[in-house]
């Protein structure tokens, strides 16, 4: 698929973001915007946008949020403060679907740790815009066991050969990963919770977490549930905190399944009220 780049103002300053769809002619289907993780960009999420997309018949719209992949990257001065993943869902992901030409749809969101919070905030900000959400490995409070995992991961990243791999997926990777690791190894990220908002999602919603996560307990999806009671729950055995990775059959059925069922229920409606 070719890689386009979006021209959006944000933060006071022009951004490129890079983005690529995915089953472009295909109009009249369901549009899945996919949400990568807090390292993660379009080259990070490898084939598997595609692969759901094409077996469910979906468009897929697929970016690098700014400061990861191709996208325009992260000033050296710049720190992203405990409010970044709010940003990102209430500015940076209308003013990309917008420059996409996806602004007037209706669209699914897929998001993945990061992106699955990104995507929970959208749907509290967005509630009548958009179709669903699928939220993969979310957070929406703070847990010991994550920093510990953050704190391992810049020990790796200072120590060993992780951030060469990691420009694999970034012609910055210093940009994507101590915009990421410094806002939540900060003091103030210590009390950062979206508890509050979830209570106003009314969009059907998945919550799907390994139960051998890595980074998170599963009370982050149960809790998401005691706020935002439609919400249905996968939990996946053998699955660390990439279902796409580690158990991506999984995910795909329930993914499809999910969106069918919801989408015949709206009537198939692909654009906003």
């Amino acid at each position: 698929m070719t890689i386009e780049f979006a021209e959006i103002a944000w933060d006071g300053r022009p951004l490129r973001l890079e983005y690529r769809w995915i089953g472009r002619a295909r109009r009249d289907a369901p549009l899945l915007v996919f949400l990568h993780e807090g390292l993660g960009s379009i080259a990070a999420w490898r084939d598997y946008p595609m692969e759901l997309c094409e077996a469910g018949g979906l468009r897929g719209l697929v970016y690098s949020r700014p400061g990861y992949g191709r996208s325009t990257p992260r000033r050296r001065d710049e720190r992203w403060a405990p409010d970044y993943l709010h940003r990102q869902a209430g500015e940076v992901l209308p003013a990309f679907l917008r420059a996409a030409g996806a602004g007037e749809e209706m669209p699914w969101l897929f998001g993945h740790s990061d992106g699955g919070t990104i995507a929970l905030l959208y749907a509290a900000l967005n509630p009548d815009r958009l179709a669903g959400a699928v939220a993969v490995a979310p957070h929406y409070f703070v847990e010991a066991k994550g920093l510990e995992g953050i704190a391992r991961a810049k020990t790796a990243y200072e120590t060993t050969d992780f951030r060469e791999r990691l420009s694999i997926y970034h012609v910055d990777p210093d940009s994507a990963f101590h915009g990421w690791c410094g806002a939540w190894l900060s003091p103030e990220f210590r009390d950062w919770n979206i508890e509050a908002e979830l209570k106003a999602i009314r969009c059907p919603l998945l919550a799907v977490q390994g139960i051998d996560d890595e980074y998170a307990t599963l009370q982050q999806i149960d809790g998401i549930k005691a706020q935002a009671p439609q919400t249905e729950l996968l939990k996946i055995a053998n699955c660390r905190h990439s279902p796409h990775r580690d158990q991506p059959e999984i995910l795909t059925r329930a993914t499809l399944d999910f969106i069918r069922r919801h989408q015949r229920q709206r009537g198939g409606r692909a654009t906003a009220n």
